[in-house]
């Protein structure tokens, strides 16, 4: 506890707390976390636009890069969950959306900023809320007026049990899929973030000069530790954008197609 206090006086919150660097006072001040979501918005578009404005015959460079992603997540998510034909409409929204999530997620092991923009519940919650928006959206577009009214209402269960299956069901379908969808998203790169930070804490208590040579002497534990953690933030940071986007890609199929 005291080490923390040392390192955090203000408390443990610190971690998270990021002051204004740009156009400080103003209505569009931003701070690192604003900047890492432009720069991760910039990101995917060069991948992207630039990617797919010469198509050549045989890929190379950046069009290689594109497409294969691209046909990664049509493939691996879009059609799998959704089938072949509304999956390959939904790939550029599902596409957008796994790429944009792991570049945000990915700045938590670049030097200098060590930190996930999706750490702060903001962004995860904002993601949530469109995915949310996307797939009420695509209910009422292929269900009509009455989608809710549907889904919330199961066929084969008594009337009288009712009373109990719609709130269930309106609780479960509406509230819960986009309140769960942003806290595993930020519990997850915040849990990440909180052990890389543990690590190097602990390489720069063990090389303080009062530490004593016989501590100096574990150094290696903890920084082979930071570099284990560091390659497995990669993994994690991969796989819950691939959550996220395979989770909204369940919910807006089961939107457009109520019978599965």
């Amino acid at each position: 506890m005291t080490v923390v206090a040392e390192l955090f006086p203000n408390g443990i919150t610190e971690l998270f707390e990021w002051k204004a660097i740009l156009f400080e006072g103003s209505p569009f001040a931003l701070n690192k976390t604003g900047i890492m979501v432009l720069v991760s918005m910039v990101i995917c578009l060069v991948i992207f636009v630039i990617g797919s404005r010469k198509r050549a015959l045989v890929p190379t460079g950046l069009q290689n890069v594109a497409e294969a992603g691209y046909l990664a997540i049509e493939q691996q998510i879009a059609v799998e969950v959704m089938g072949p034909h509304e999956g390959k409409k939904w790939t550029p929204f599902l596409a957008s959306l796994f790429f944009f999530i792991y570049f945000i997620n990915v700045w938590s092991v670049f030097p200098g900023i060590q930190f996930p923009a999706t750490a702060r519940i903001a962004l995860p919650g904002l993601l949530a809320i469109i995915v949310w928006l996307v797939f009420i959206g695509a209910g009422f577009k292929t269900q009509g007026p009455l989608y809710i009214f549907k889904n919330i209402t199961p066929p084969g269960v008594p009337k009288p049990l009712y009373i109990l299956v719609i709130p269930i069901e309106f609780i479960s379908k509406y509230l819960v899929r986009p309140f769960s969808l942003a806290v595993r998203l930020f519990a997850n790169m915040v849990a990440g973030h909180v052990l890389l930070t543990v690590f190097a804490v602990m390489c720069v208590e063990l090389l303080k000069a009062e530490s004593g040579a016989y501590q100096i002497a574990f150094i290696p534990l903890p920084f082979f530790g930071l570099l284990f953690m560091t390659a497995f933030e990669i993994l994690v940071a991969l796989l819950q954008a691939y959550i996220f986007t395979i989770l909204s890609a369940v919910y807006i199929g089961e939107s457009v197609h109520p019978e599965h």
